[in-house]
């Protein structure tokens, strides 16, 4: 069995799901922590709060969408813009915020996880039309 045939690995709902308590985690801790961890990263408090406040946003509506009655194809392909557009954003903070070294891990370490999500995403879209509520 590879990878990209496990129902569990192809399962939108499931992406959506663990994108979510990823985002969720995240946003809690950046927008918790910026005051310290803004001068570890080398980035701005208010970016760091900011981020962190709309990934929590983000979750909310990842489960929101999640838990309809059948998953939209079109809100599934939105997920993968917007995951998409956060990996580009993530690069383009490295390239003009000067971070720290620590900084550079992080942004590039949250970047390659949103980029797995996003495959998900794409693979469980491609392998499915709608997702029924039970799935």
């Amino acid at each position: 069995m590879t990878i990209s045939t496990h129902p569990v690995v192809t399962n939108l709902r499931a992406a959506l799901r663990v994108d979510a308590v990823a985002s969720g985690g995240l946003g809690l801790l950046t927008a918790a922590g910026a005051v310290l961890l803004g001068p570890l990263l080398g980035l701005p408090v208010p970016l760091l709060v900011g981020a962190g406040l709309f990934l929590v946003a983000w979750a909310a509506g990842l489960l929101v969408l999640a838990a309809t009655g059948t998953v939209p194809r079109a809100g599934g392909w939105a997920v993968v813009a917007v995951n998409s557009a956060w990996v580009v954003a993530s690069v383009a903070v490295v390239l003009a915020a000067a971070p720290t070294v620590l900084g550079i891990a992080f942004l590039v370490a949250q970047a390659l996880v949103v980029a797995l999500f996003v495959e998900w995403q794409v693979v469980a879209l491609r392998r499915t039309g709608a997702v029924p509520a039970v799935a």
